[in-house]
């Protein structure tokens, strides 16, 4: 691996970190008190080239590659980790069209989301059916040239707002796994209804919803791949999407350990600066080892997305390290913020909560211990 950044990557890396200094966090503070919807940030950054940035140049996208739109998740969840999620969601849920779908598909799916600012919606969670995925429970029943989708999915990001769903169901419950298949719900039809915004611990500028599937009529034409396909593309989904959620979980914890430092110089104690004490010290260096470590194997994940090869294992290892990296290193700079840490007045409180989801959402840590084990077990 080539460490040394091109200069047009540190140039996009930069306009990414202006962006989120003069954009996000002026703002950061404001939104998850209030967990309004940050359009206006998005909008900036859409303009900015800063959403949907892998989709290919013949889709009117950038073209970039996993790599270069690691960097740039890095410096937004450094911004705030709740704008920069509903900025990237849309990679999320339309990465199955571009696993899974035709030529046409992704003309007609993908393309319109690089034209105009859109959101789209990425459904697979259930409230019976989060890690075991298998067990989902929205069906699927053939109707001549439609489907009919019937079900209920959760904690959906920006489903208050999108308007495009990918959604997963089955087709033969008794199937388990080889009866899951994947259909884009285009506009918000007849029968699909959204909850309320949940009221959540963190990422607050993130808006996630329940959804709500009665009698959804999808054409025939918006199934992605066969029937029983579904699991297959859900599975690369993730793996696509996994260094960007590890990377989030890398800029959630830089953030953090940069207020630590600038406190540990400026608060005195016994008449000199907490930075001088070895206690100090010794969190502070093990903060930077850790994210560096995190940052470098989503950097690996990544770049085996960009040579072609599966990144299953790596970007499992990413995911879970950097998301138990995140949480501990923004509960440290709690502790050496002391009292104030605790307070909502410090930006310490704020990032502590945005980590922890980071440790629940696209797998949890368990989830990706075992998808560790098993690929590990498997040879």
């Amino acid at each position: 691996m080539d460490f040394q950044l091109t200069p047009d990557q540190i140039a996009l890396r930069d306009t990414a970190r202006k962006f989120a200094r003069e954009e996000m966090v002026p703002v950061a503070k404001g939104y998850d008190q209030t967990g309004e919807f940050p359009l206006p940030v998005i909008a900036k950054g859409f303009e900015l080239g800063l959403m949907n940035m892998t989709l290919p140049v013949e889709l009117g996208g950038l073209g970039l590659s996993h790599f270069e739109q690691a960097l740039v998740v890095e410096e937004l969840a450094a911004g705030c980790a709740g704008i920069s999620t509903s900025m990237i969601a849309n990679d999320l849920a339309l990465l199955p069209i571009l696993i899974g779908g035709t030529a046409e598909q992704k003309e007609r799916l993908v393309k319109p989301f690089s034209e105009t600012l859109r959101f789209a919606s990425f459904g697979l969670t259930e409230p019976g059916a989060g890690s075991d995925v298998s067990g989902l429970a929205t069906t699927a029943v053939r109707d001549g040239d439609h489907y009919v989708l019937n079900g209920s999915k959760m904690w959906i990001t920006n489903g208050g707002h999108a308007d495009q769903f990918t959604i997963f169901a089955t087709v033969d419950k008794k199937a388990g796994r080889k009866g899951i298949t994947c259909f884009v719900v285009e506009g918000r039809p007849e029968g699909l209804s959204s909850g309320h915004h949940e009221d959540k611990l963190g990422q607050r500028a993130s808006n996630t919803v329940a959804l709500t599937l009665e009698n959804v009529r999808v054409p025939v034409a918006n199934r992605i791949g066969a029937e029983g396909q579904g699991w297959e593309i859900a599975m690369g989904t993730l793996d696509n999407s996994r260094p960007l959620t590890a990377m989030l979980a890398v800029g959630i914890g830089r953030a953090a350990m940069d207020h630590a430092i600038a406190y540990a110089k400026e608060r005195k104690q016994f008449g000199q600066p907490i930075a001088s004490f070895q206690a100090i010290q010794f969190m502070i260096a093990d903060m930077a080892t850790e994210l560096h470590a995190a940052r470098l194997l989503s950097y690996e994940a990544a770049a085996q997305l960009d040579a072609g090869q599966r990144n299953t294992l790596v970007s499992s290892h990413a995911k879970r390290f950097a998301a138990d990296t995140a949480m501990k290193v923004c509960t440290d700079a709690v502790q050496i913020f002391g009292g104030y840490g605790y307070s909502k007045e410090y930006p310490v409180e704020k990032l502590f909560r945005d980590a922890k989801l980071i440790q629940i959402y696209e797998g949890t840590s368990q989830i990706q211990r075992m998808v560790i084990a098993r690929e590990l077990l498997k040879g």
